[in-house]
């Protein structure tokens, strides 16, 4: 039985290795800077006490997590060509990899409802999205990402892991896995089907049916510039739910035939290492309520 796995890495790439170590070092402390400086600033601003900044808090956390579960293997893994992981350790990340992947869908979803509420029914916008009701979603959200990836890890774990112990990729990913399992897989797989299908699907469908009616919504506003104002407050979530979900949609929907591992392993990173990075950055420079809480941040602190 496999005690151990072993990550391949980049290893086309072992003359980069230093360059590679250090581009996501930078990555990975750019990317806890920006969303723990976001947290902090919904947490203790009184102008960003809305529900759409409840929101924004939790997915920084939910990206941190996921660039800390990813991230600090893989320098490991980048500077040695290489690396072992504990079998324990990589069914561990692979919880956390999926819960946070299950969370952020859930998330995204809530989050469009809220940017339709707000644009469709502002008149009761308070009354809907109230703090009880938004702690409610959250609570939801994580509670099934985290029986998601609880159910999926312990099955993966029970399957037979006895011949080699390569994997060709940065982080335990479930394809990966599966593929070194030497028992039959088609129980997990109509599991991961049968969890992960509405998952996807039912977050989907209500991103699609929202920005649907916030677009109708925001066509019959008479003023160009009352047209700009509605849009300019989800331009950002639609624009983090589309890196997101094309991502995704790049890594485990497309056919993979035609591409290469080093391919399929840099369109792994652009959704568990680059999109954690761009979120804080997309929120930060397209929202002016951020700007001004860090205009006011960073006034108070000089004064």
């Amino acid at each position: 039985m496999i005690t151990e796995i072993h990550l391949l890495g980049f290893q086309s790439l072992h003359q980069l290795n230093v360059l590679l170590f250090l581009l996501f070092f930078l990555i990975y402390y750019v990317t806890m800077s920006g969303n723990i400086i976001i947290i902090l600033l919904v947490t203790r601003s009184r102008s960003l006490q809305s529900p759409m900044y409840f929101f924004l808090t939790q997915l920084s956390l939910s990206d941190s997590l996921m660039a800390t579960s990813i991230t600090p293997n893989t320098l490991y893994v980048v500077m040695n060509n290489g690396g072992n992981i504990s079998f324990f350790s990589c069914m561990t990340q692979f919880y956390f990899f999926d819960c946070n992947c299950t969370f952020e869908c859930l998330l995204l979803a809530v989050m469009s409802y809220d940017r339709y509420v707000a644009i469709c029914n502002p008149l009761r916008y308070i009354s809907i999205m109230t703090k009880r009701f938004c702690v409610k979603l959250i609570l939801t959200c994580w509670l099934l990402g985290n029986f998601n990836s609880l159910i999926v890890t312990i099955t993966l774990s029970k399957l037979n892991f006895c011949g080699s112990n390569i994997i060709d990729h940065l982080f335990c990913d479930f394809v990966p896995l599966t593929e070194l399992a030497c028992s039959d897989t088609f129980i997990l797989h109509m599991e991961t089907y049968v969890m992960g299908i509405p998952i996807l699907i039912i977050p989907t469908t209500i991103i699609v049916v929202s920005y649907t009616y916030i677009v109708l919504t925001v066509l019959r506003i008479s003023s160009s510039t009352g047209r700009q104002k509605a849009f300019s407050t989800c331009s950002s979530h639609l624009i983090v739910v589309s890196i997101y979900y094309w991502t995704i949609f790049g890594v485990y929907i497309l056919p993979s035939s035609g591409q290469t591992s080093d391919i399929n392993k840099i369109l792994s990173l652009l959704y568990t290492v680059f999109t954690p990075l761009i979120n804080p950055i997309i929120y930060s420079l397209r929202n002016e309520d951020i700007k001004k809480a860090v205009q006011r941040t960073f006034h108070k602190h000089i004064m």
